[in-house]
């Protein structure tokens, strides 16, 4: 199939974009969101009501549904379907593939790996799944339980809505919107209706929960750095400063565009979070960090399939533990779908289904194993082999400490930290950027450039957002809002990916795809040579019996 038309622009007024019904609904239903949380004094003890609400009724959906996102991400992988172009057949990718990782990688885990990459870990190591706490089977899980959830699935829940977005927008020529990843059972002319606007209203609401919780994890990490180094209370006070500065730091970037803004932060910050890296690595416990990485690697994959639908329903291991972790985290990632989804598709054409699916699932996965192998291998040896350690304890205490806590053991912590709170608060500017980006293109009708003054306005509301739910509960309310965000839109995704094995589907049988075309025009020259082989002894045959005939 060639894309012969041009990709359409959606809305480049502001004044335009201000008036569809998705800005306006979208921009209410934020603002009733933030005066709730501001005046409302019972707003904290409702948070927790509705995340045990959801996590006791519903938590088994997150468990199926982000298996079923990675089932069918290798399924496209491996179908003939994965030759297909997110583009023109002979179109090449926008962005080189160094940049095209760095920037998927900044918006889809950047700040979470930071504050996970040492927590994580040493609360399994204290709280396993299974067994008892501080022993060598906790050791093991606890680096293995940090692979499952920062691995596969959550780059197959990003993937999937990328492709769609991609898909359907580059090569069906649909504005970058949710609503047209469901253009088979809309219809063109229903994107923007009532039933389009929905979804892309929830949507936007998701990506405002999703990328505020990220944010809000920034935040109290930046602020435990400020204690770390000065000794300043990691507290409320702090986090309202942090969130205005860095924000305004967002905003500004957000103006410059993703070619050079984004794009150049997020190439920067993987070099600064690599150097990190690499430092701990050598400097710290590096035969246990190998060792323990491949050992965590070959129980990952040995139990993936036990551990994508475990959810202990009969009670065997720890009590809450599924809720407290694997569901939220699933919850999390489905609630920055929208957000991260949408950005990779943005910076994605040109890509085929397969090098796009293997490049976001794979690659971005090993990277976040060798990470919690080397920080959190690093904290777990502390913890376990060296008599005295307090991480654990700075963990239990706050968990924002938790990174903090490790560099402080190593040479220069001071400067190691400084360096990891620039390295936290560029990941904040690029998060915070593509989301204003995504739902600025989500409220303009698809623009992938929307205007700036949009892109100011959902800037500052994602700011406000994370105020809020800090203020609500802290850690709690952040994960509050993952789980309630991504419910909605996980019912989204389940039609989104029936829509789009609709369309590949027909374009297969259409005889569209690069594949299919090759074994056709194969199947044709072979019918035309086959034919001159028939022509040529035919023709013999013929020469031969006139020749007979002179000769009579």
């Amino acid at each position: 199939m060639r894309n012969t038309k041009k990709q359409p622009k959606g809305l480049t007024s502001f004044s335009s974009a201000v008036k569809t019904p998705t800005f306006v609904i979208s921009l209410i239903i934020a603002l009733i969101f933030l005066a709730f949380g501001v005046f409302y004094s019972e707003f904290p003890t409702y948070i927790n009501e509705t995340f045990n609400w959801v996590v006791e009724y519903l938590g088994w959906t997150f468990i199926l549904g982000a298996s079923l996102f990675v089932i069918i991400t290798i399924y496209l992988i491996v179908s003939p379907i994965g030759e297909i172009k997110l583009g023109e057949d002979g179109e090449k990718p926008m962005y080189s593939t160094p940049a095209w990782f760095s920037m998927l990688f900044s918006a889809g885990m950047g700040i979470g790996l930071l504050f996970w990459g040492v927590s994580e870990p040493i609360n399994h190591y204290d709280w396993p799944p299974m067994g008892e706490a501080g022993t060598e089977g906790a050791v093991h899980l606890a680096l293995q339980y940090s692979f499952f959830h920062w691995g596969l699935h959550p780059w197959a829940v990003y993937a999937i809505v990328a492709l769609a977005l991609a898909y359907f927008s580059y090569r069906r020529d649909l504005p970058m919107l949710m609503s047209s990843t469901l253009e088979p059972l809309l219809g063109r002319d229903n994107l923007n209706g009532g039933i389009g606007n929905t979804v892309n209203i929830i949507a936007v609401i998701s990506t405002l929960f999703g990328i505020s919780t990220s944010l809000g994890f920034g935040v109290m990490q930046i602020g435990g750095g400020f204690t770390q180094l000065f000794g300043i209370p990691n507290n409320e006070f702090l986090w309202l400063i942090i969130i205005a500065v860095v924000t305004t730091l967002a905003i500004l970037s957000t103006t410059s565009g993703i070619d050079r803004g984004i794009k150049w932060l997020s190439q920067g910050n993987l070099i600064i979070a690599g150097s990190l890296m690499l430092f701990v690595l050598i400097l710290g416990p590096t035969l246990f960090i190998f060792e323990s990485f491949t050992h965590a690697t070959g129980a990952y994959f040995q139990n993936l399939f036990s551990m994508s639908f475990g959810i202990d329903a009969a009670g065997e291991n720890t009590e809450g533990w599924y809720d407290t972790w694997t569901i939220f985290y699933w919850a999390w990632w489905i609630s920055w779908a929208p957000f991260v989804g949408t950005f990779i598709a943005r910076v994605s054409r040109g890509r085929t289904i397969r090098s796009f699916a293997i490049g976001v699932l794979l690659v971005p996965t090993g990277v976040s194993m060798v990470w919690f192998a080397v920080f959190g291998g690093a904290a777990l040896y502390e913890e376990h082999f060296v008599q005295g350690s307090s991480i654990l304890e700075s963990v239990l205490e706050d968990e924002a400490q938790g990174f903090f806590a490790l560099l402080n053991l190593f040479p220069f912590s001071s400067v190691l930290i400084i360096i990891a709170m620039i390295s936290l608060t560029v990941f904040f500017i690029t998060s915070s950027d593509s989301g204003t980006y995504v739902i600025g293109m989500l409220t303009s009708k698809g623009n992938m450039n929307p205007p700036v003054g949009l892109r100011i306005i959902w800037g500052i509301i994602e700011g406000g957002f994370a105020a809020v739910l800090l203020l609500a509960g802290g850690l709690g309310a952040l994960q509050t809002s993952a789980v309630t965000g991504g419910f909605p839109f996980m019912v989204i995704m389940f039609v989104m990916i029936f829509c789009l094995i609709l369309a590949l589907q027909r374009e297969l049988k259409a005889g569209s795809l690069p594949h299919e075309r090759a074994r056709i025009y194969k199947a044709l020259g072979d019918l035309q040579e086959e034919r001159k082989i028939r022509q040529n002894t035919v023709q013999e045959t013929t020469n031969h019996e006139k020749k007979n005939e002179d000769q009579k």
